[in-house]
């Protein structure tokens, strides 16, 4: 806009512009990315940074890996609709759990449904084997990074933006970046005696995530990236601290103090899902999702008769939208359970 009105200042600030205007001004220079499932739900848009959070077994790994795919494949290949994002990714696996066989198992179904047409253009499309130069240019997108200790993540986003600022000047550049999981070295650092860098300064838990936070800020500051994060829950279902329970006395105790009001089964999930990331880290995500896996129900069959998939809930707390989904997780993708 500065630009626009002559590049002095109170030009700028003269300049008379509707909302509609500012809306399609602002919608143009970043517009909302769409991902599956239930990532769909809230608008995100490059700069966002979107935390996953649920226990194990929850679909968090599996919603990054989906998430992934839709950004490696490209719009359109061959005049065959695709619907991607046709960009690069950066996966960085902290707690070692990462399974390339499941990415490519998922690339290749996507790939599949856009050639499943009866189009004349898409038999072509399967029989002149342009399906796997097709898969091996969406995986040539995807960067992997495998972490063994917060010192280690910083490390790896240094390097990473370094040469991201060289690649930028080419016109390519990482548009989601993922970590899996935040939460990895938590207890490690935690419980870890203090020590001092190169410069002096002391290495805490606080310190290393505000390290970590300055490091990420930087890539949104270079150019404007997606951020998606899993975090796991650290504290077992059952486990409780004695401050923990001097705070919740008077919401389980009835008025005589004998019988429980809620279910100790409610007063584990509460447990465990208590925030542990210093308060730098919360303040600077934007977005949090939670997932849970609906153990107390039955799953979906799938095709495969010996196979049971899994229901698992969603519920966006950042911004809270009041809705509660369930969805299970399939090779072709997340359905949502109506």
């Amino acid at each position: 806009m500065a630009r626009e009105a002559g590049g002095s200042p109170r030009e700028w600030l003269a300049v008379d512009e509707t909302a509609a205007a500012f809306l399609s001004r602002s919608l143009a220079a970043r517009p909302p990315i769409l991902l599956p499932p239930p990532l769909h739900r809230a608008p995100l848009r490059p700069g966002n940074v979107v935390e996953i959070a649920g226990p194990s077994n929850s679909g968090k790994s599996q919603l990054l890996l989906m998430a992934a795919v839709q950004c490696i494949l490209p719009k359109e290949w061959a005049g065959v609709y695709f619907g991607g994002l046709g960009k690069e990714v950066m996966y960085i696996d902290l707690d070692c759990r990462f399974d390339v066989l499941r990415l490519a198992q998922i690339l290749r179904n996507r790939i599949a449904e856009g050639c499943g047409s009866a189009h004349p253009i898409n038999e072509q499309f399967v029989k002149d084997g342009t399906e796997d130069i097709l898969f091996t240019d969406c995986m040539k997108r995807f960067f992997y990074v495998r972490c063994y200790s917060s010192s280690e993540l910083i490390v790896v986003l240094k390097t990473v933006y370094s040469q991201s600022k060289a690649r930028r000047a080419l016109g390519v550049g990482i548009y989601f970046l993922m970590l899996d999981s935040i939460g990895a070295f938590y207890w490690i650092d935690r419980c870890s005696q203090p020590t001092r860098d190169s410069k002096g300064k002391t290495q805490s838990l606080q310190s290393i995530t505000e390290s970590v936070v300055q490091e990420i800020r930087k890539f949104l500051q270079l150019q404007p990236i997606l951020v998606l994060v899993s975090k796991a829950h650290i504290y077992g279902e059952g486990i409780t601290t004695s401050n923990d329970f001097q705070r919740g006395t008077s919401k389980f105790l009835t008025e005589d103090s004998t019988v429980l009001r809620y279910s100790k089964r409610e007063e584990e999930i509460n447990t465990s899902c208590r925030e542990y990331m210093p308060s730098v880290w919360q303040t600077f995500v934007t977005h949090r999702i939670k997932l849970q896996d609906l153990v107390q129900e039955s799953g979906i069959s799938s095709e495969q008769e010996s196979e049971v998939l899994s229901i698992h809930t969603s519920e966006w707390v950042r911004p809270s939208l009041n809705i509660k989904e369930k969805f299970y997780i399939r090779d072709s993708g997340v359905v949502v359970i109506q």
